[in-house]
């Protein structure tokens, strides 16, 4: 961030890139504040194959300049539906496996068969997962943690498991 900028050189549009019909990994980023980790997750996702994300009603927003300098360009990869509600989200994950990510959540991430069409949600770091994205979910899973580490931050969790989704769609795609 510079303390004195130039001034404005352009104004352009923001790139929409177009939701695909049948999408078979989506990621649902839930109140996540910090835009470090919302740059992160998007620059995760776009690096995982993620075919798009939803950012519900209070996220941080995804076009701030931090955000955009953590996602290292994930903004131009991915379709992005920012600023929408529940309803939204639950009519663009209609037919996906909806994936809660919690630090006590009931399946290991890393057993669970990604290869499936899913929506993993992402909580935000501070409250964890909004009663919507919780109601919508219909599995809750975990990163199984070591010497007594209480959870990742929301960037860490997010990656870890979509390069796992990522991982397993691979490995079906070489057989």
């Amino acid at each position: 961030e510079t303390v004195t900028p130039q001034g404005v050189v352009a104004v352009i549009p923001v790139p929409a890139l177009p939701w695909p019909p049948r999408p078979t990994l989506v990621l649902v980023c839930d109140a996540v504040r910090d835009p470090g980790n919302l740059g992160t997750l998007l620059r995760a996702a776009a690096g995982a194959g993620v075919d798009g994300v939803l950012l519900p009603k209070g996220n941080v927003d995804v076009w701030s300049a931090k955000v955009l300098r953590a996602g290292m360009g994930a903004h131009f990869r991915l379709p992005l539906r920012a600023y929408c509600g529940w309803g939204a989200v639950a009519r663009q994950v209609e037919g996906l496996i909806v994936r809660l990510a919690e630090a006590a959540g009931d399946l290991a991430y890393d057993r669970v068969d990604w290869t499936e069409p899913s929506a993993l949600v992402v909580g935000g770091e501070a409250a964890g997962a909004s009663r919507e994205a919780a109601q919508l979910a219909a599995e809750t899973i975990a990163i199984p943690l070591a010497n007594d580490v209480e959870s990742l931050n929301a960037a860490m969790a997010g990656s870890i498991i979509l390069f796992e989704a990522q991982r397993q769609r691979r490995a079906q795609h070489e057989t």
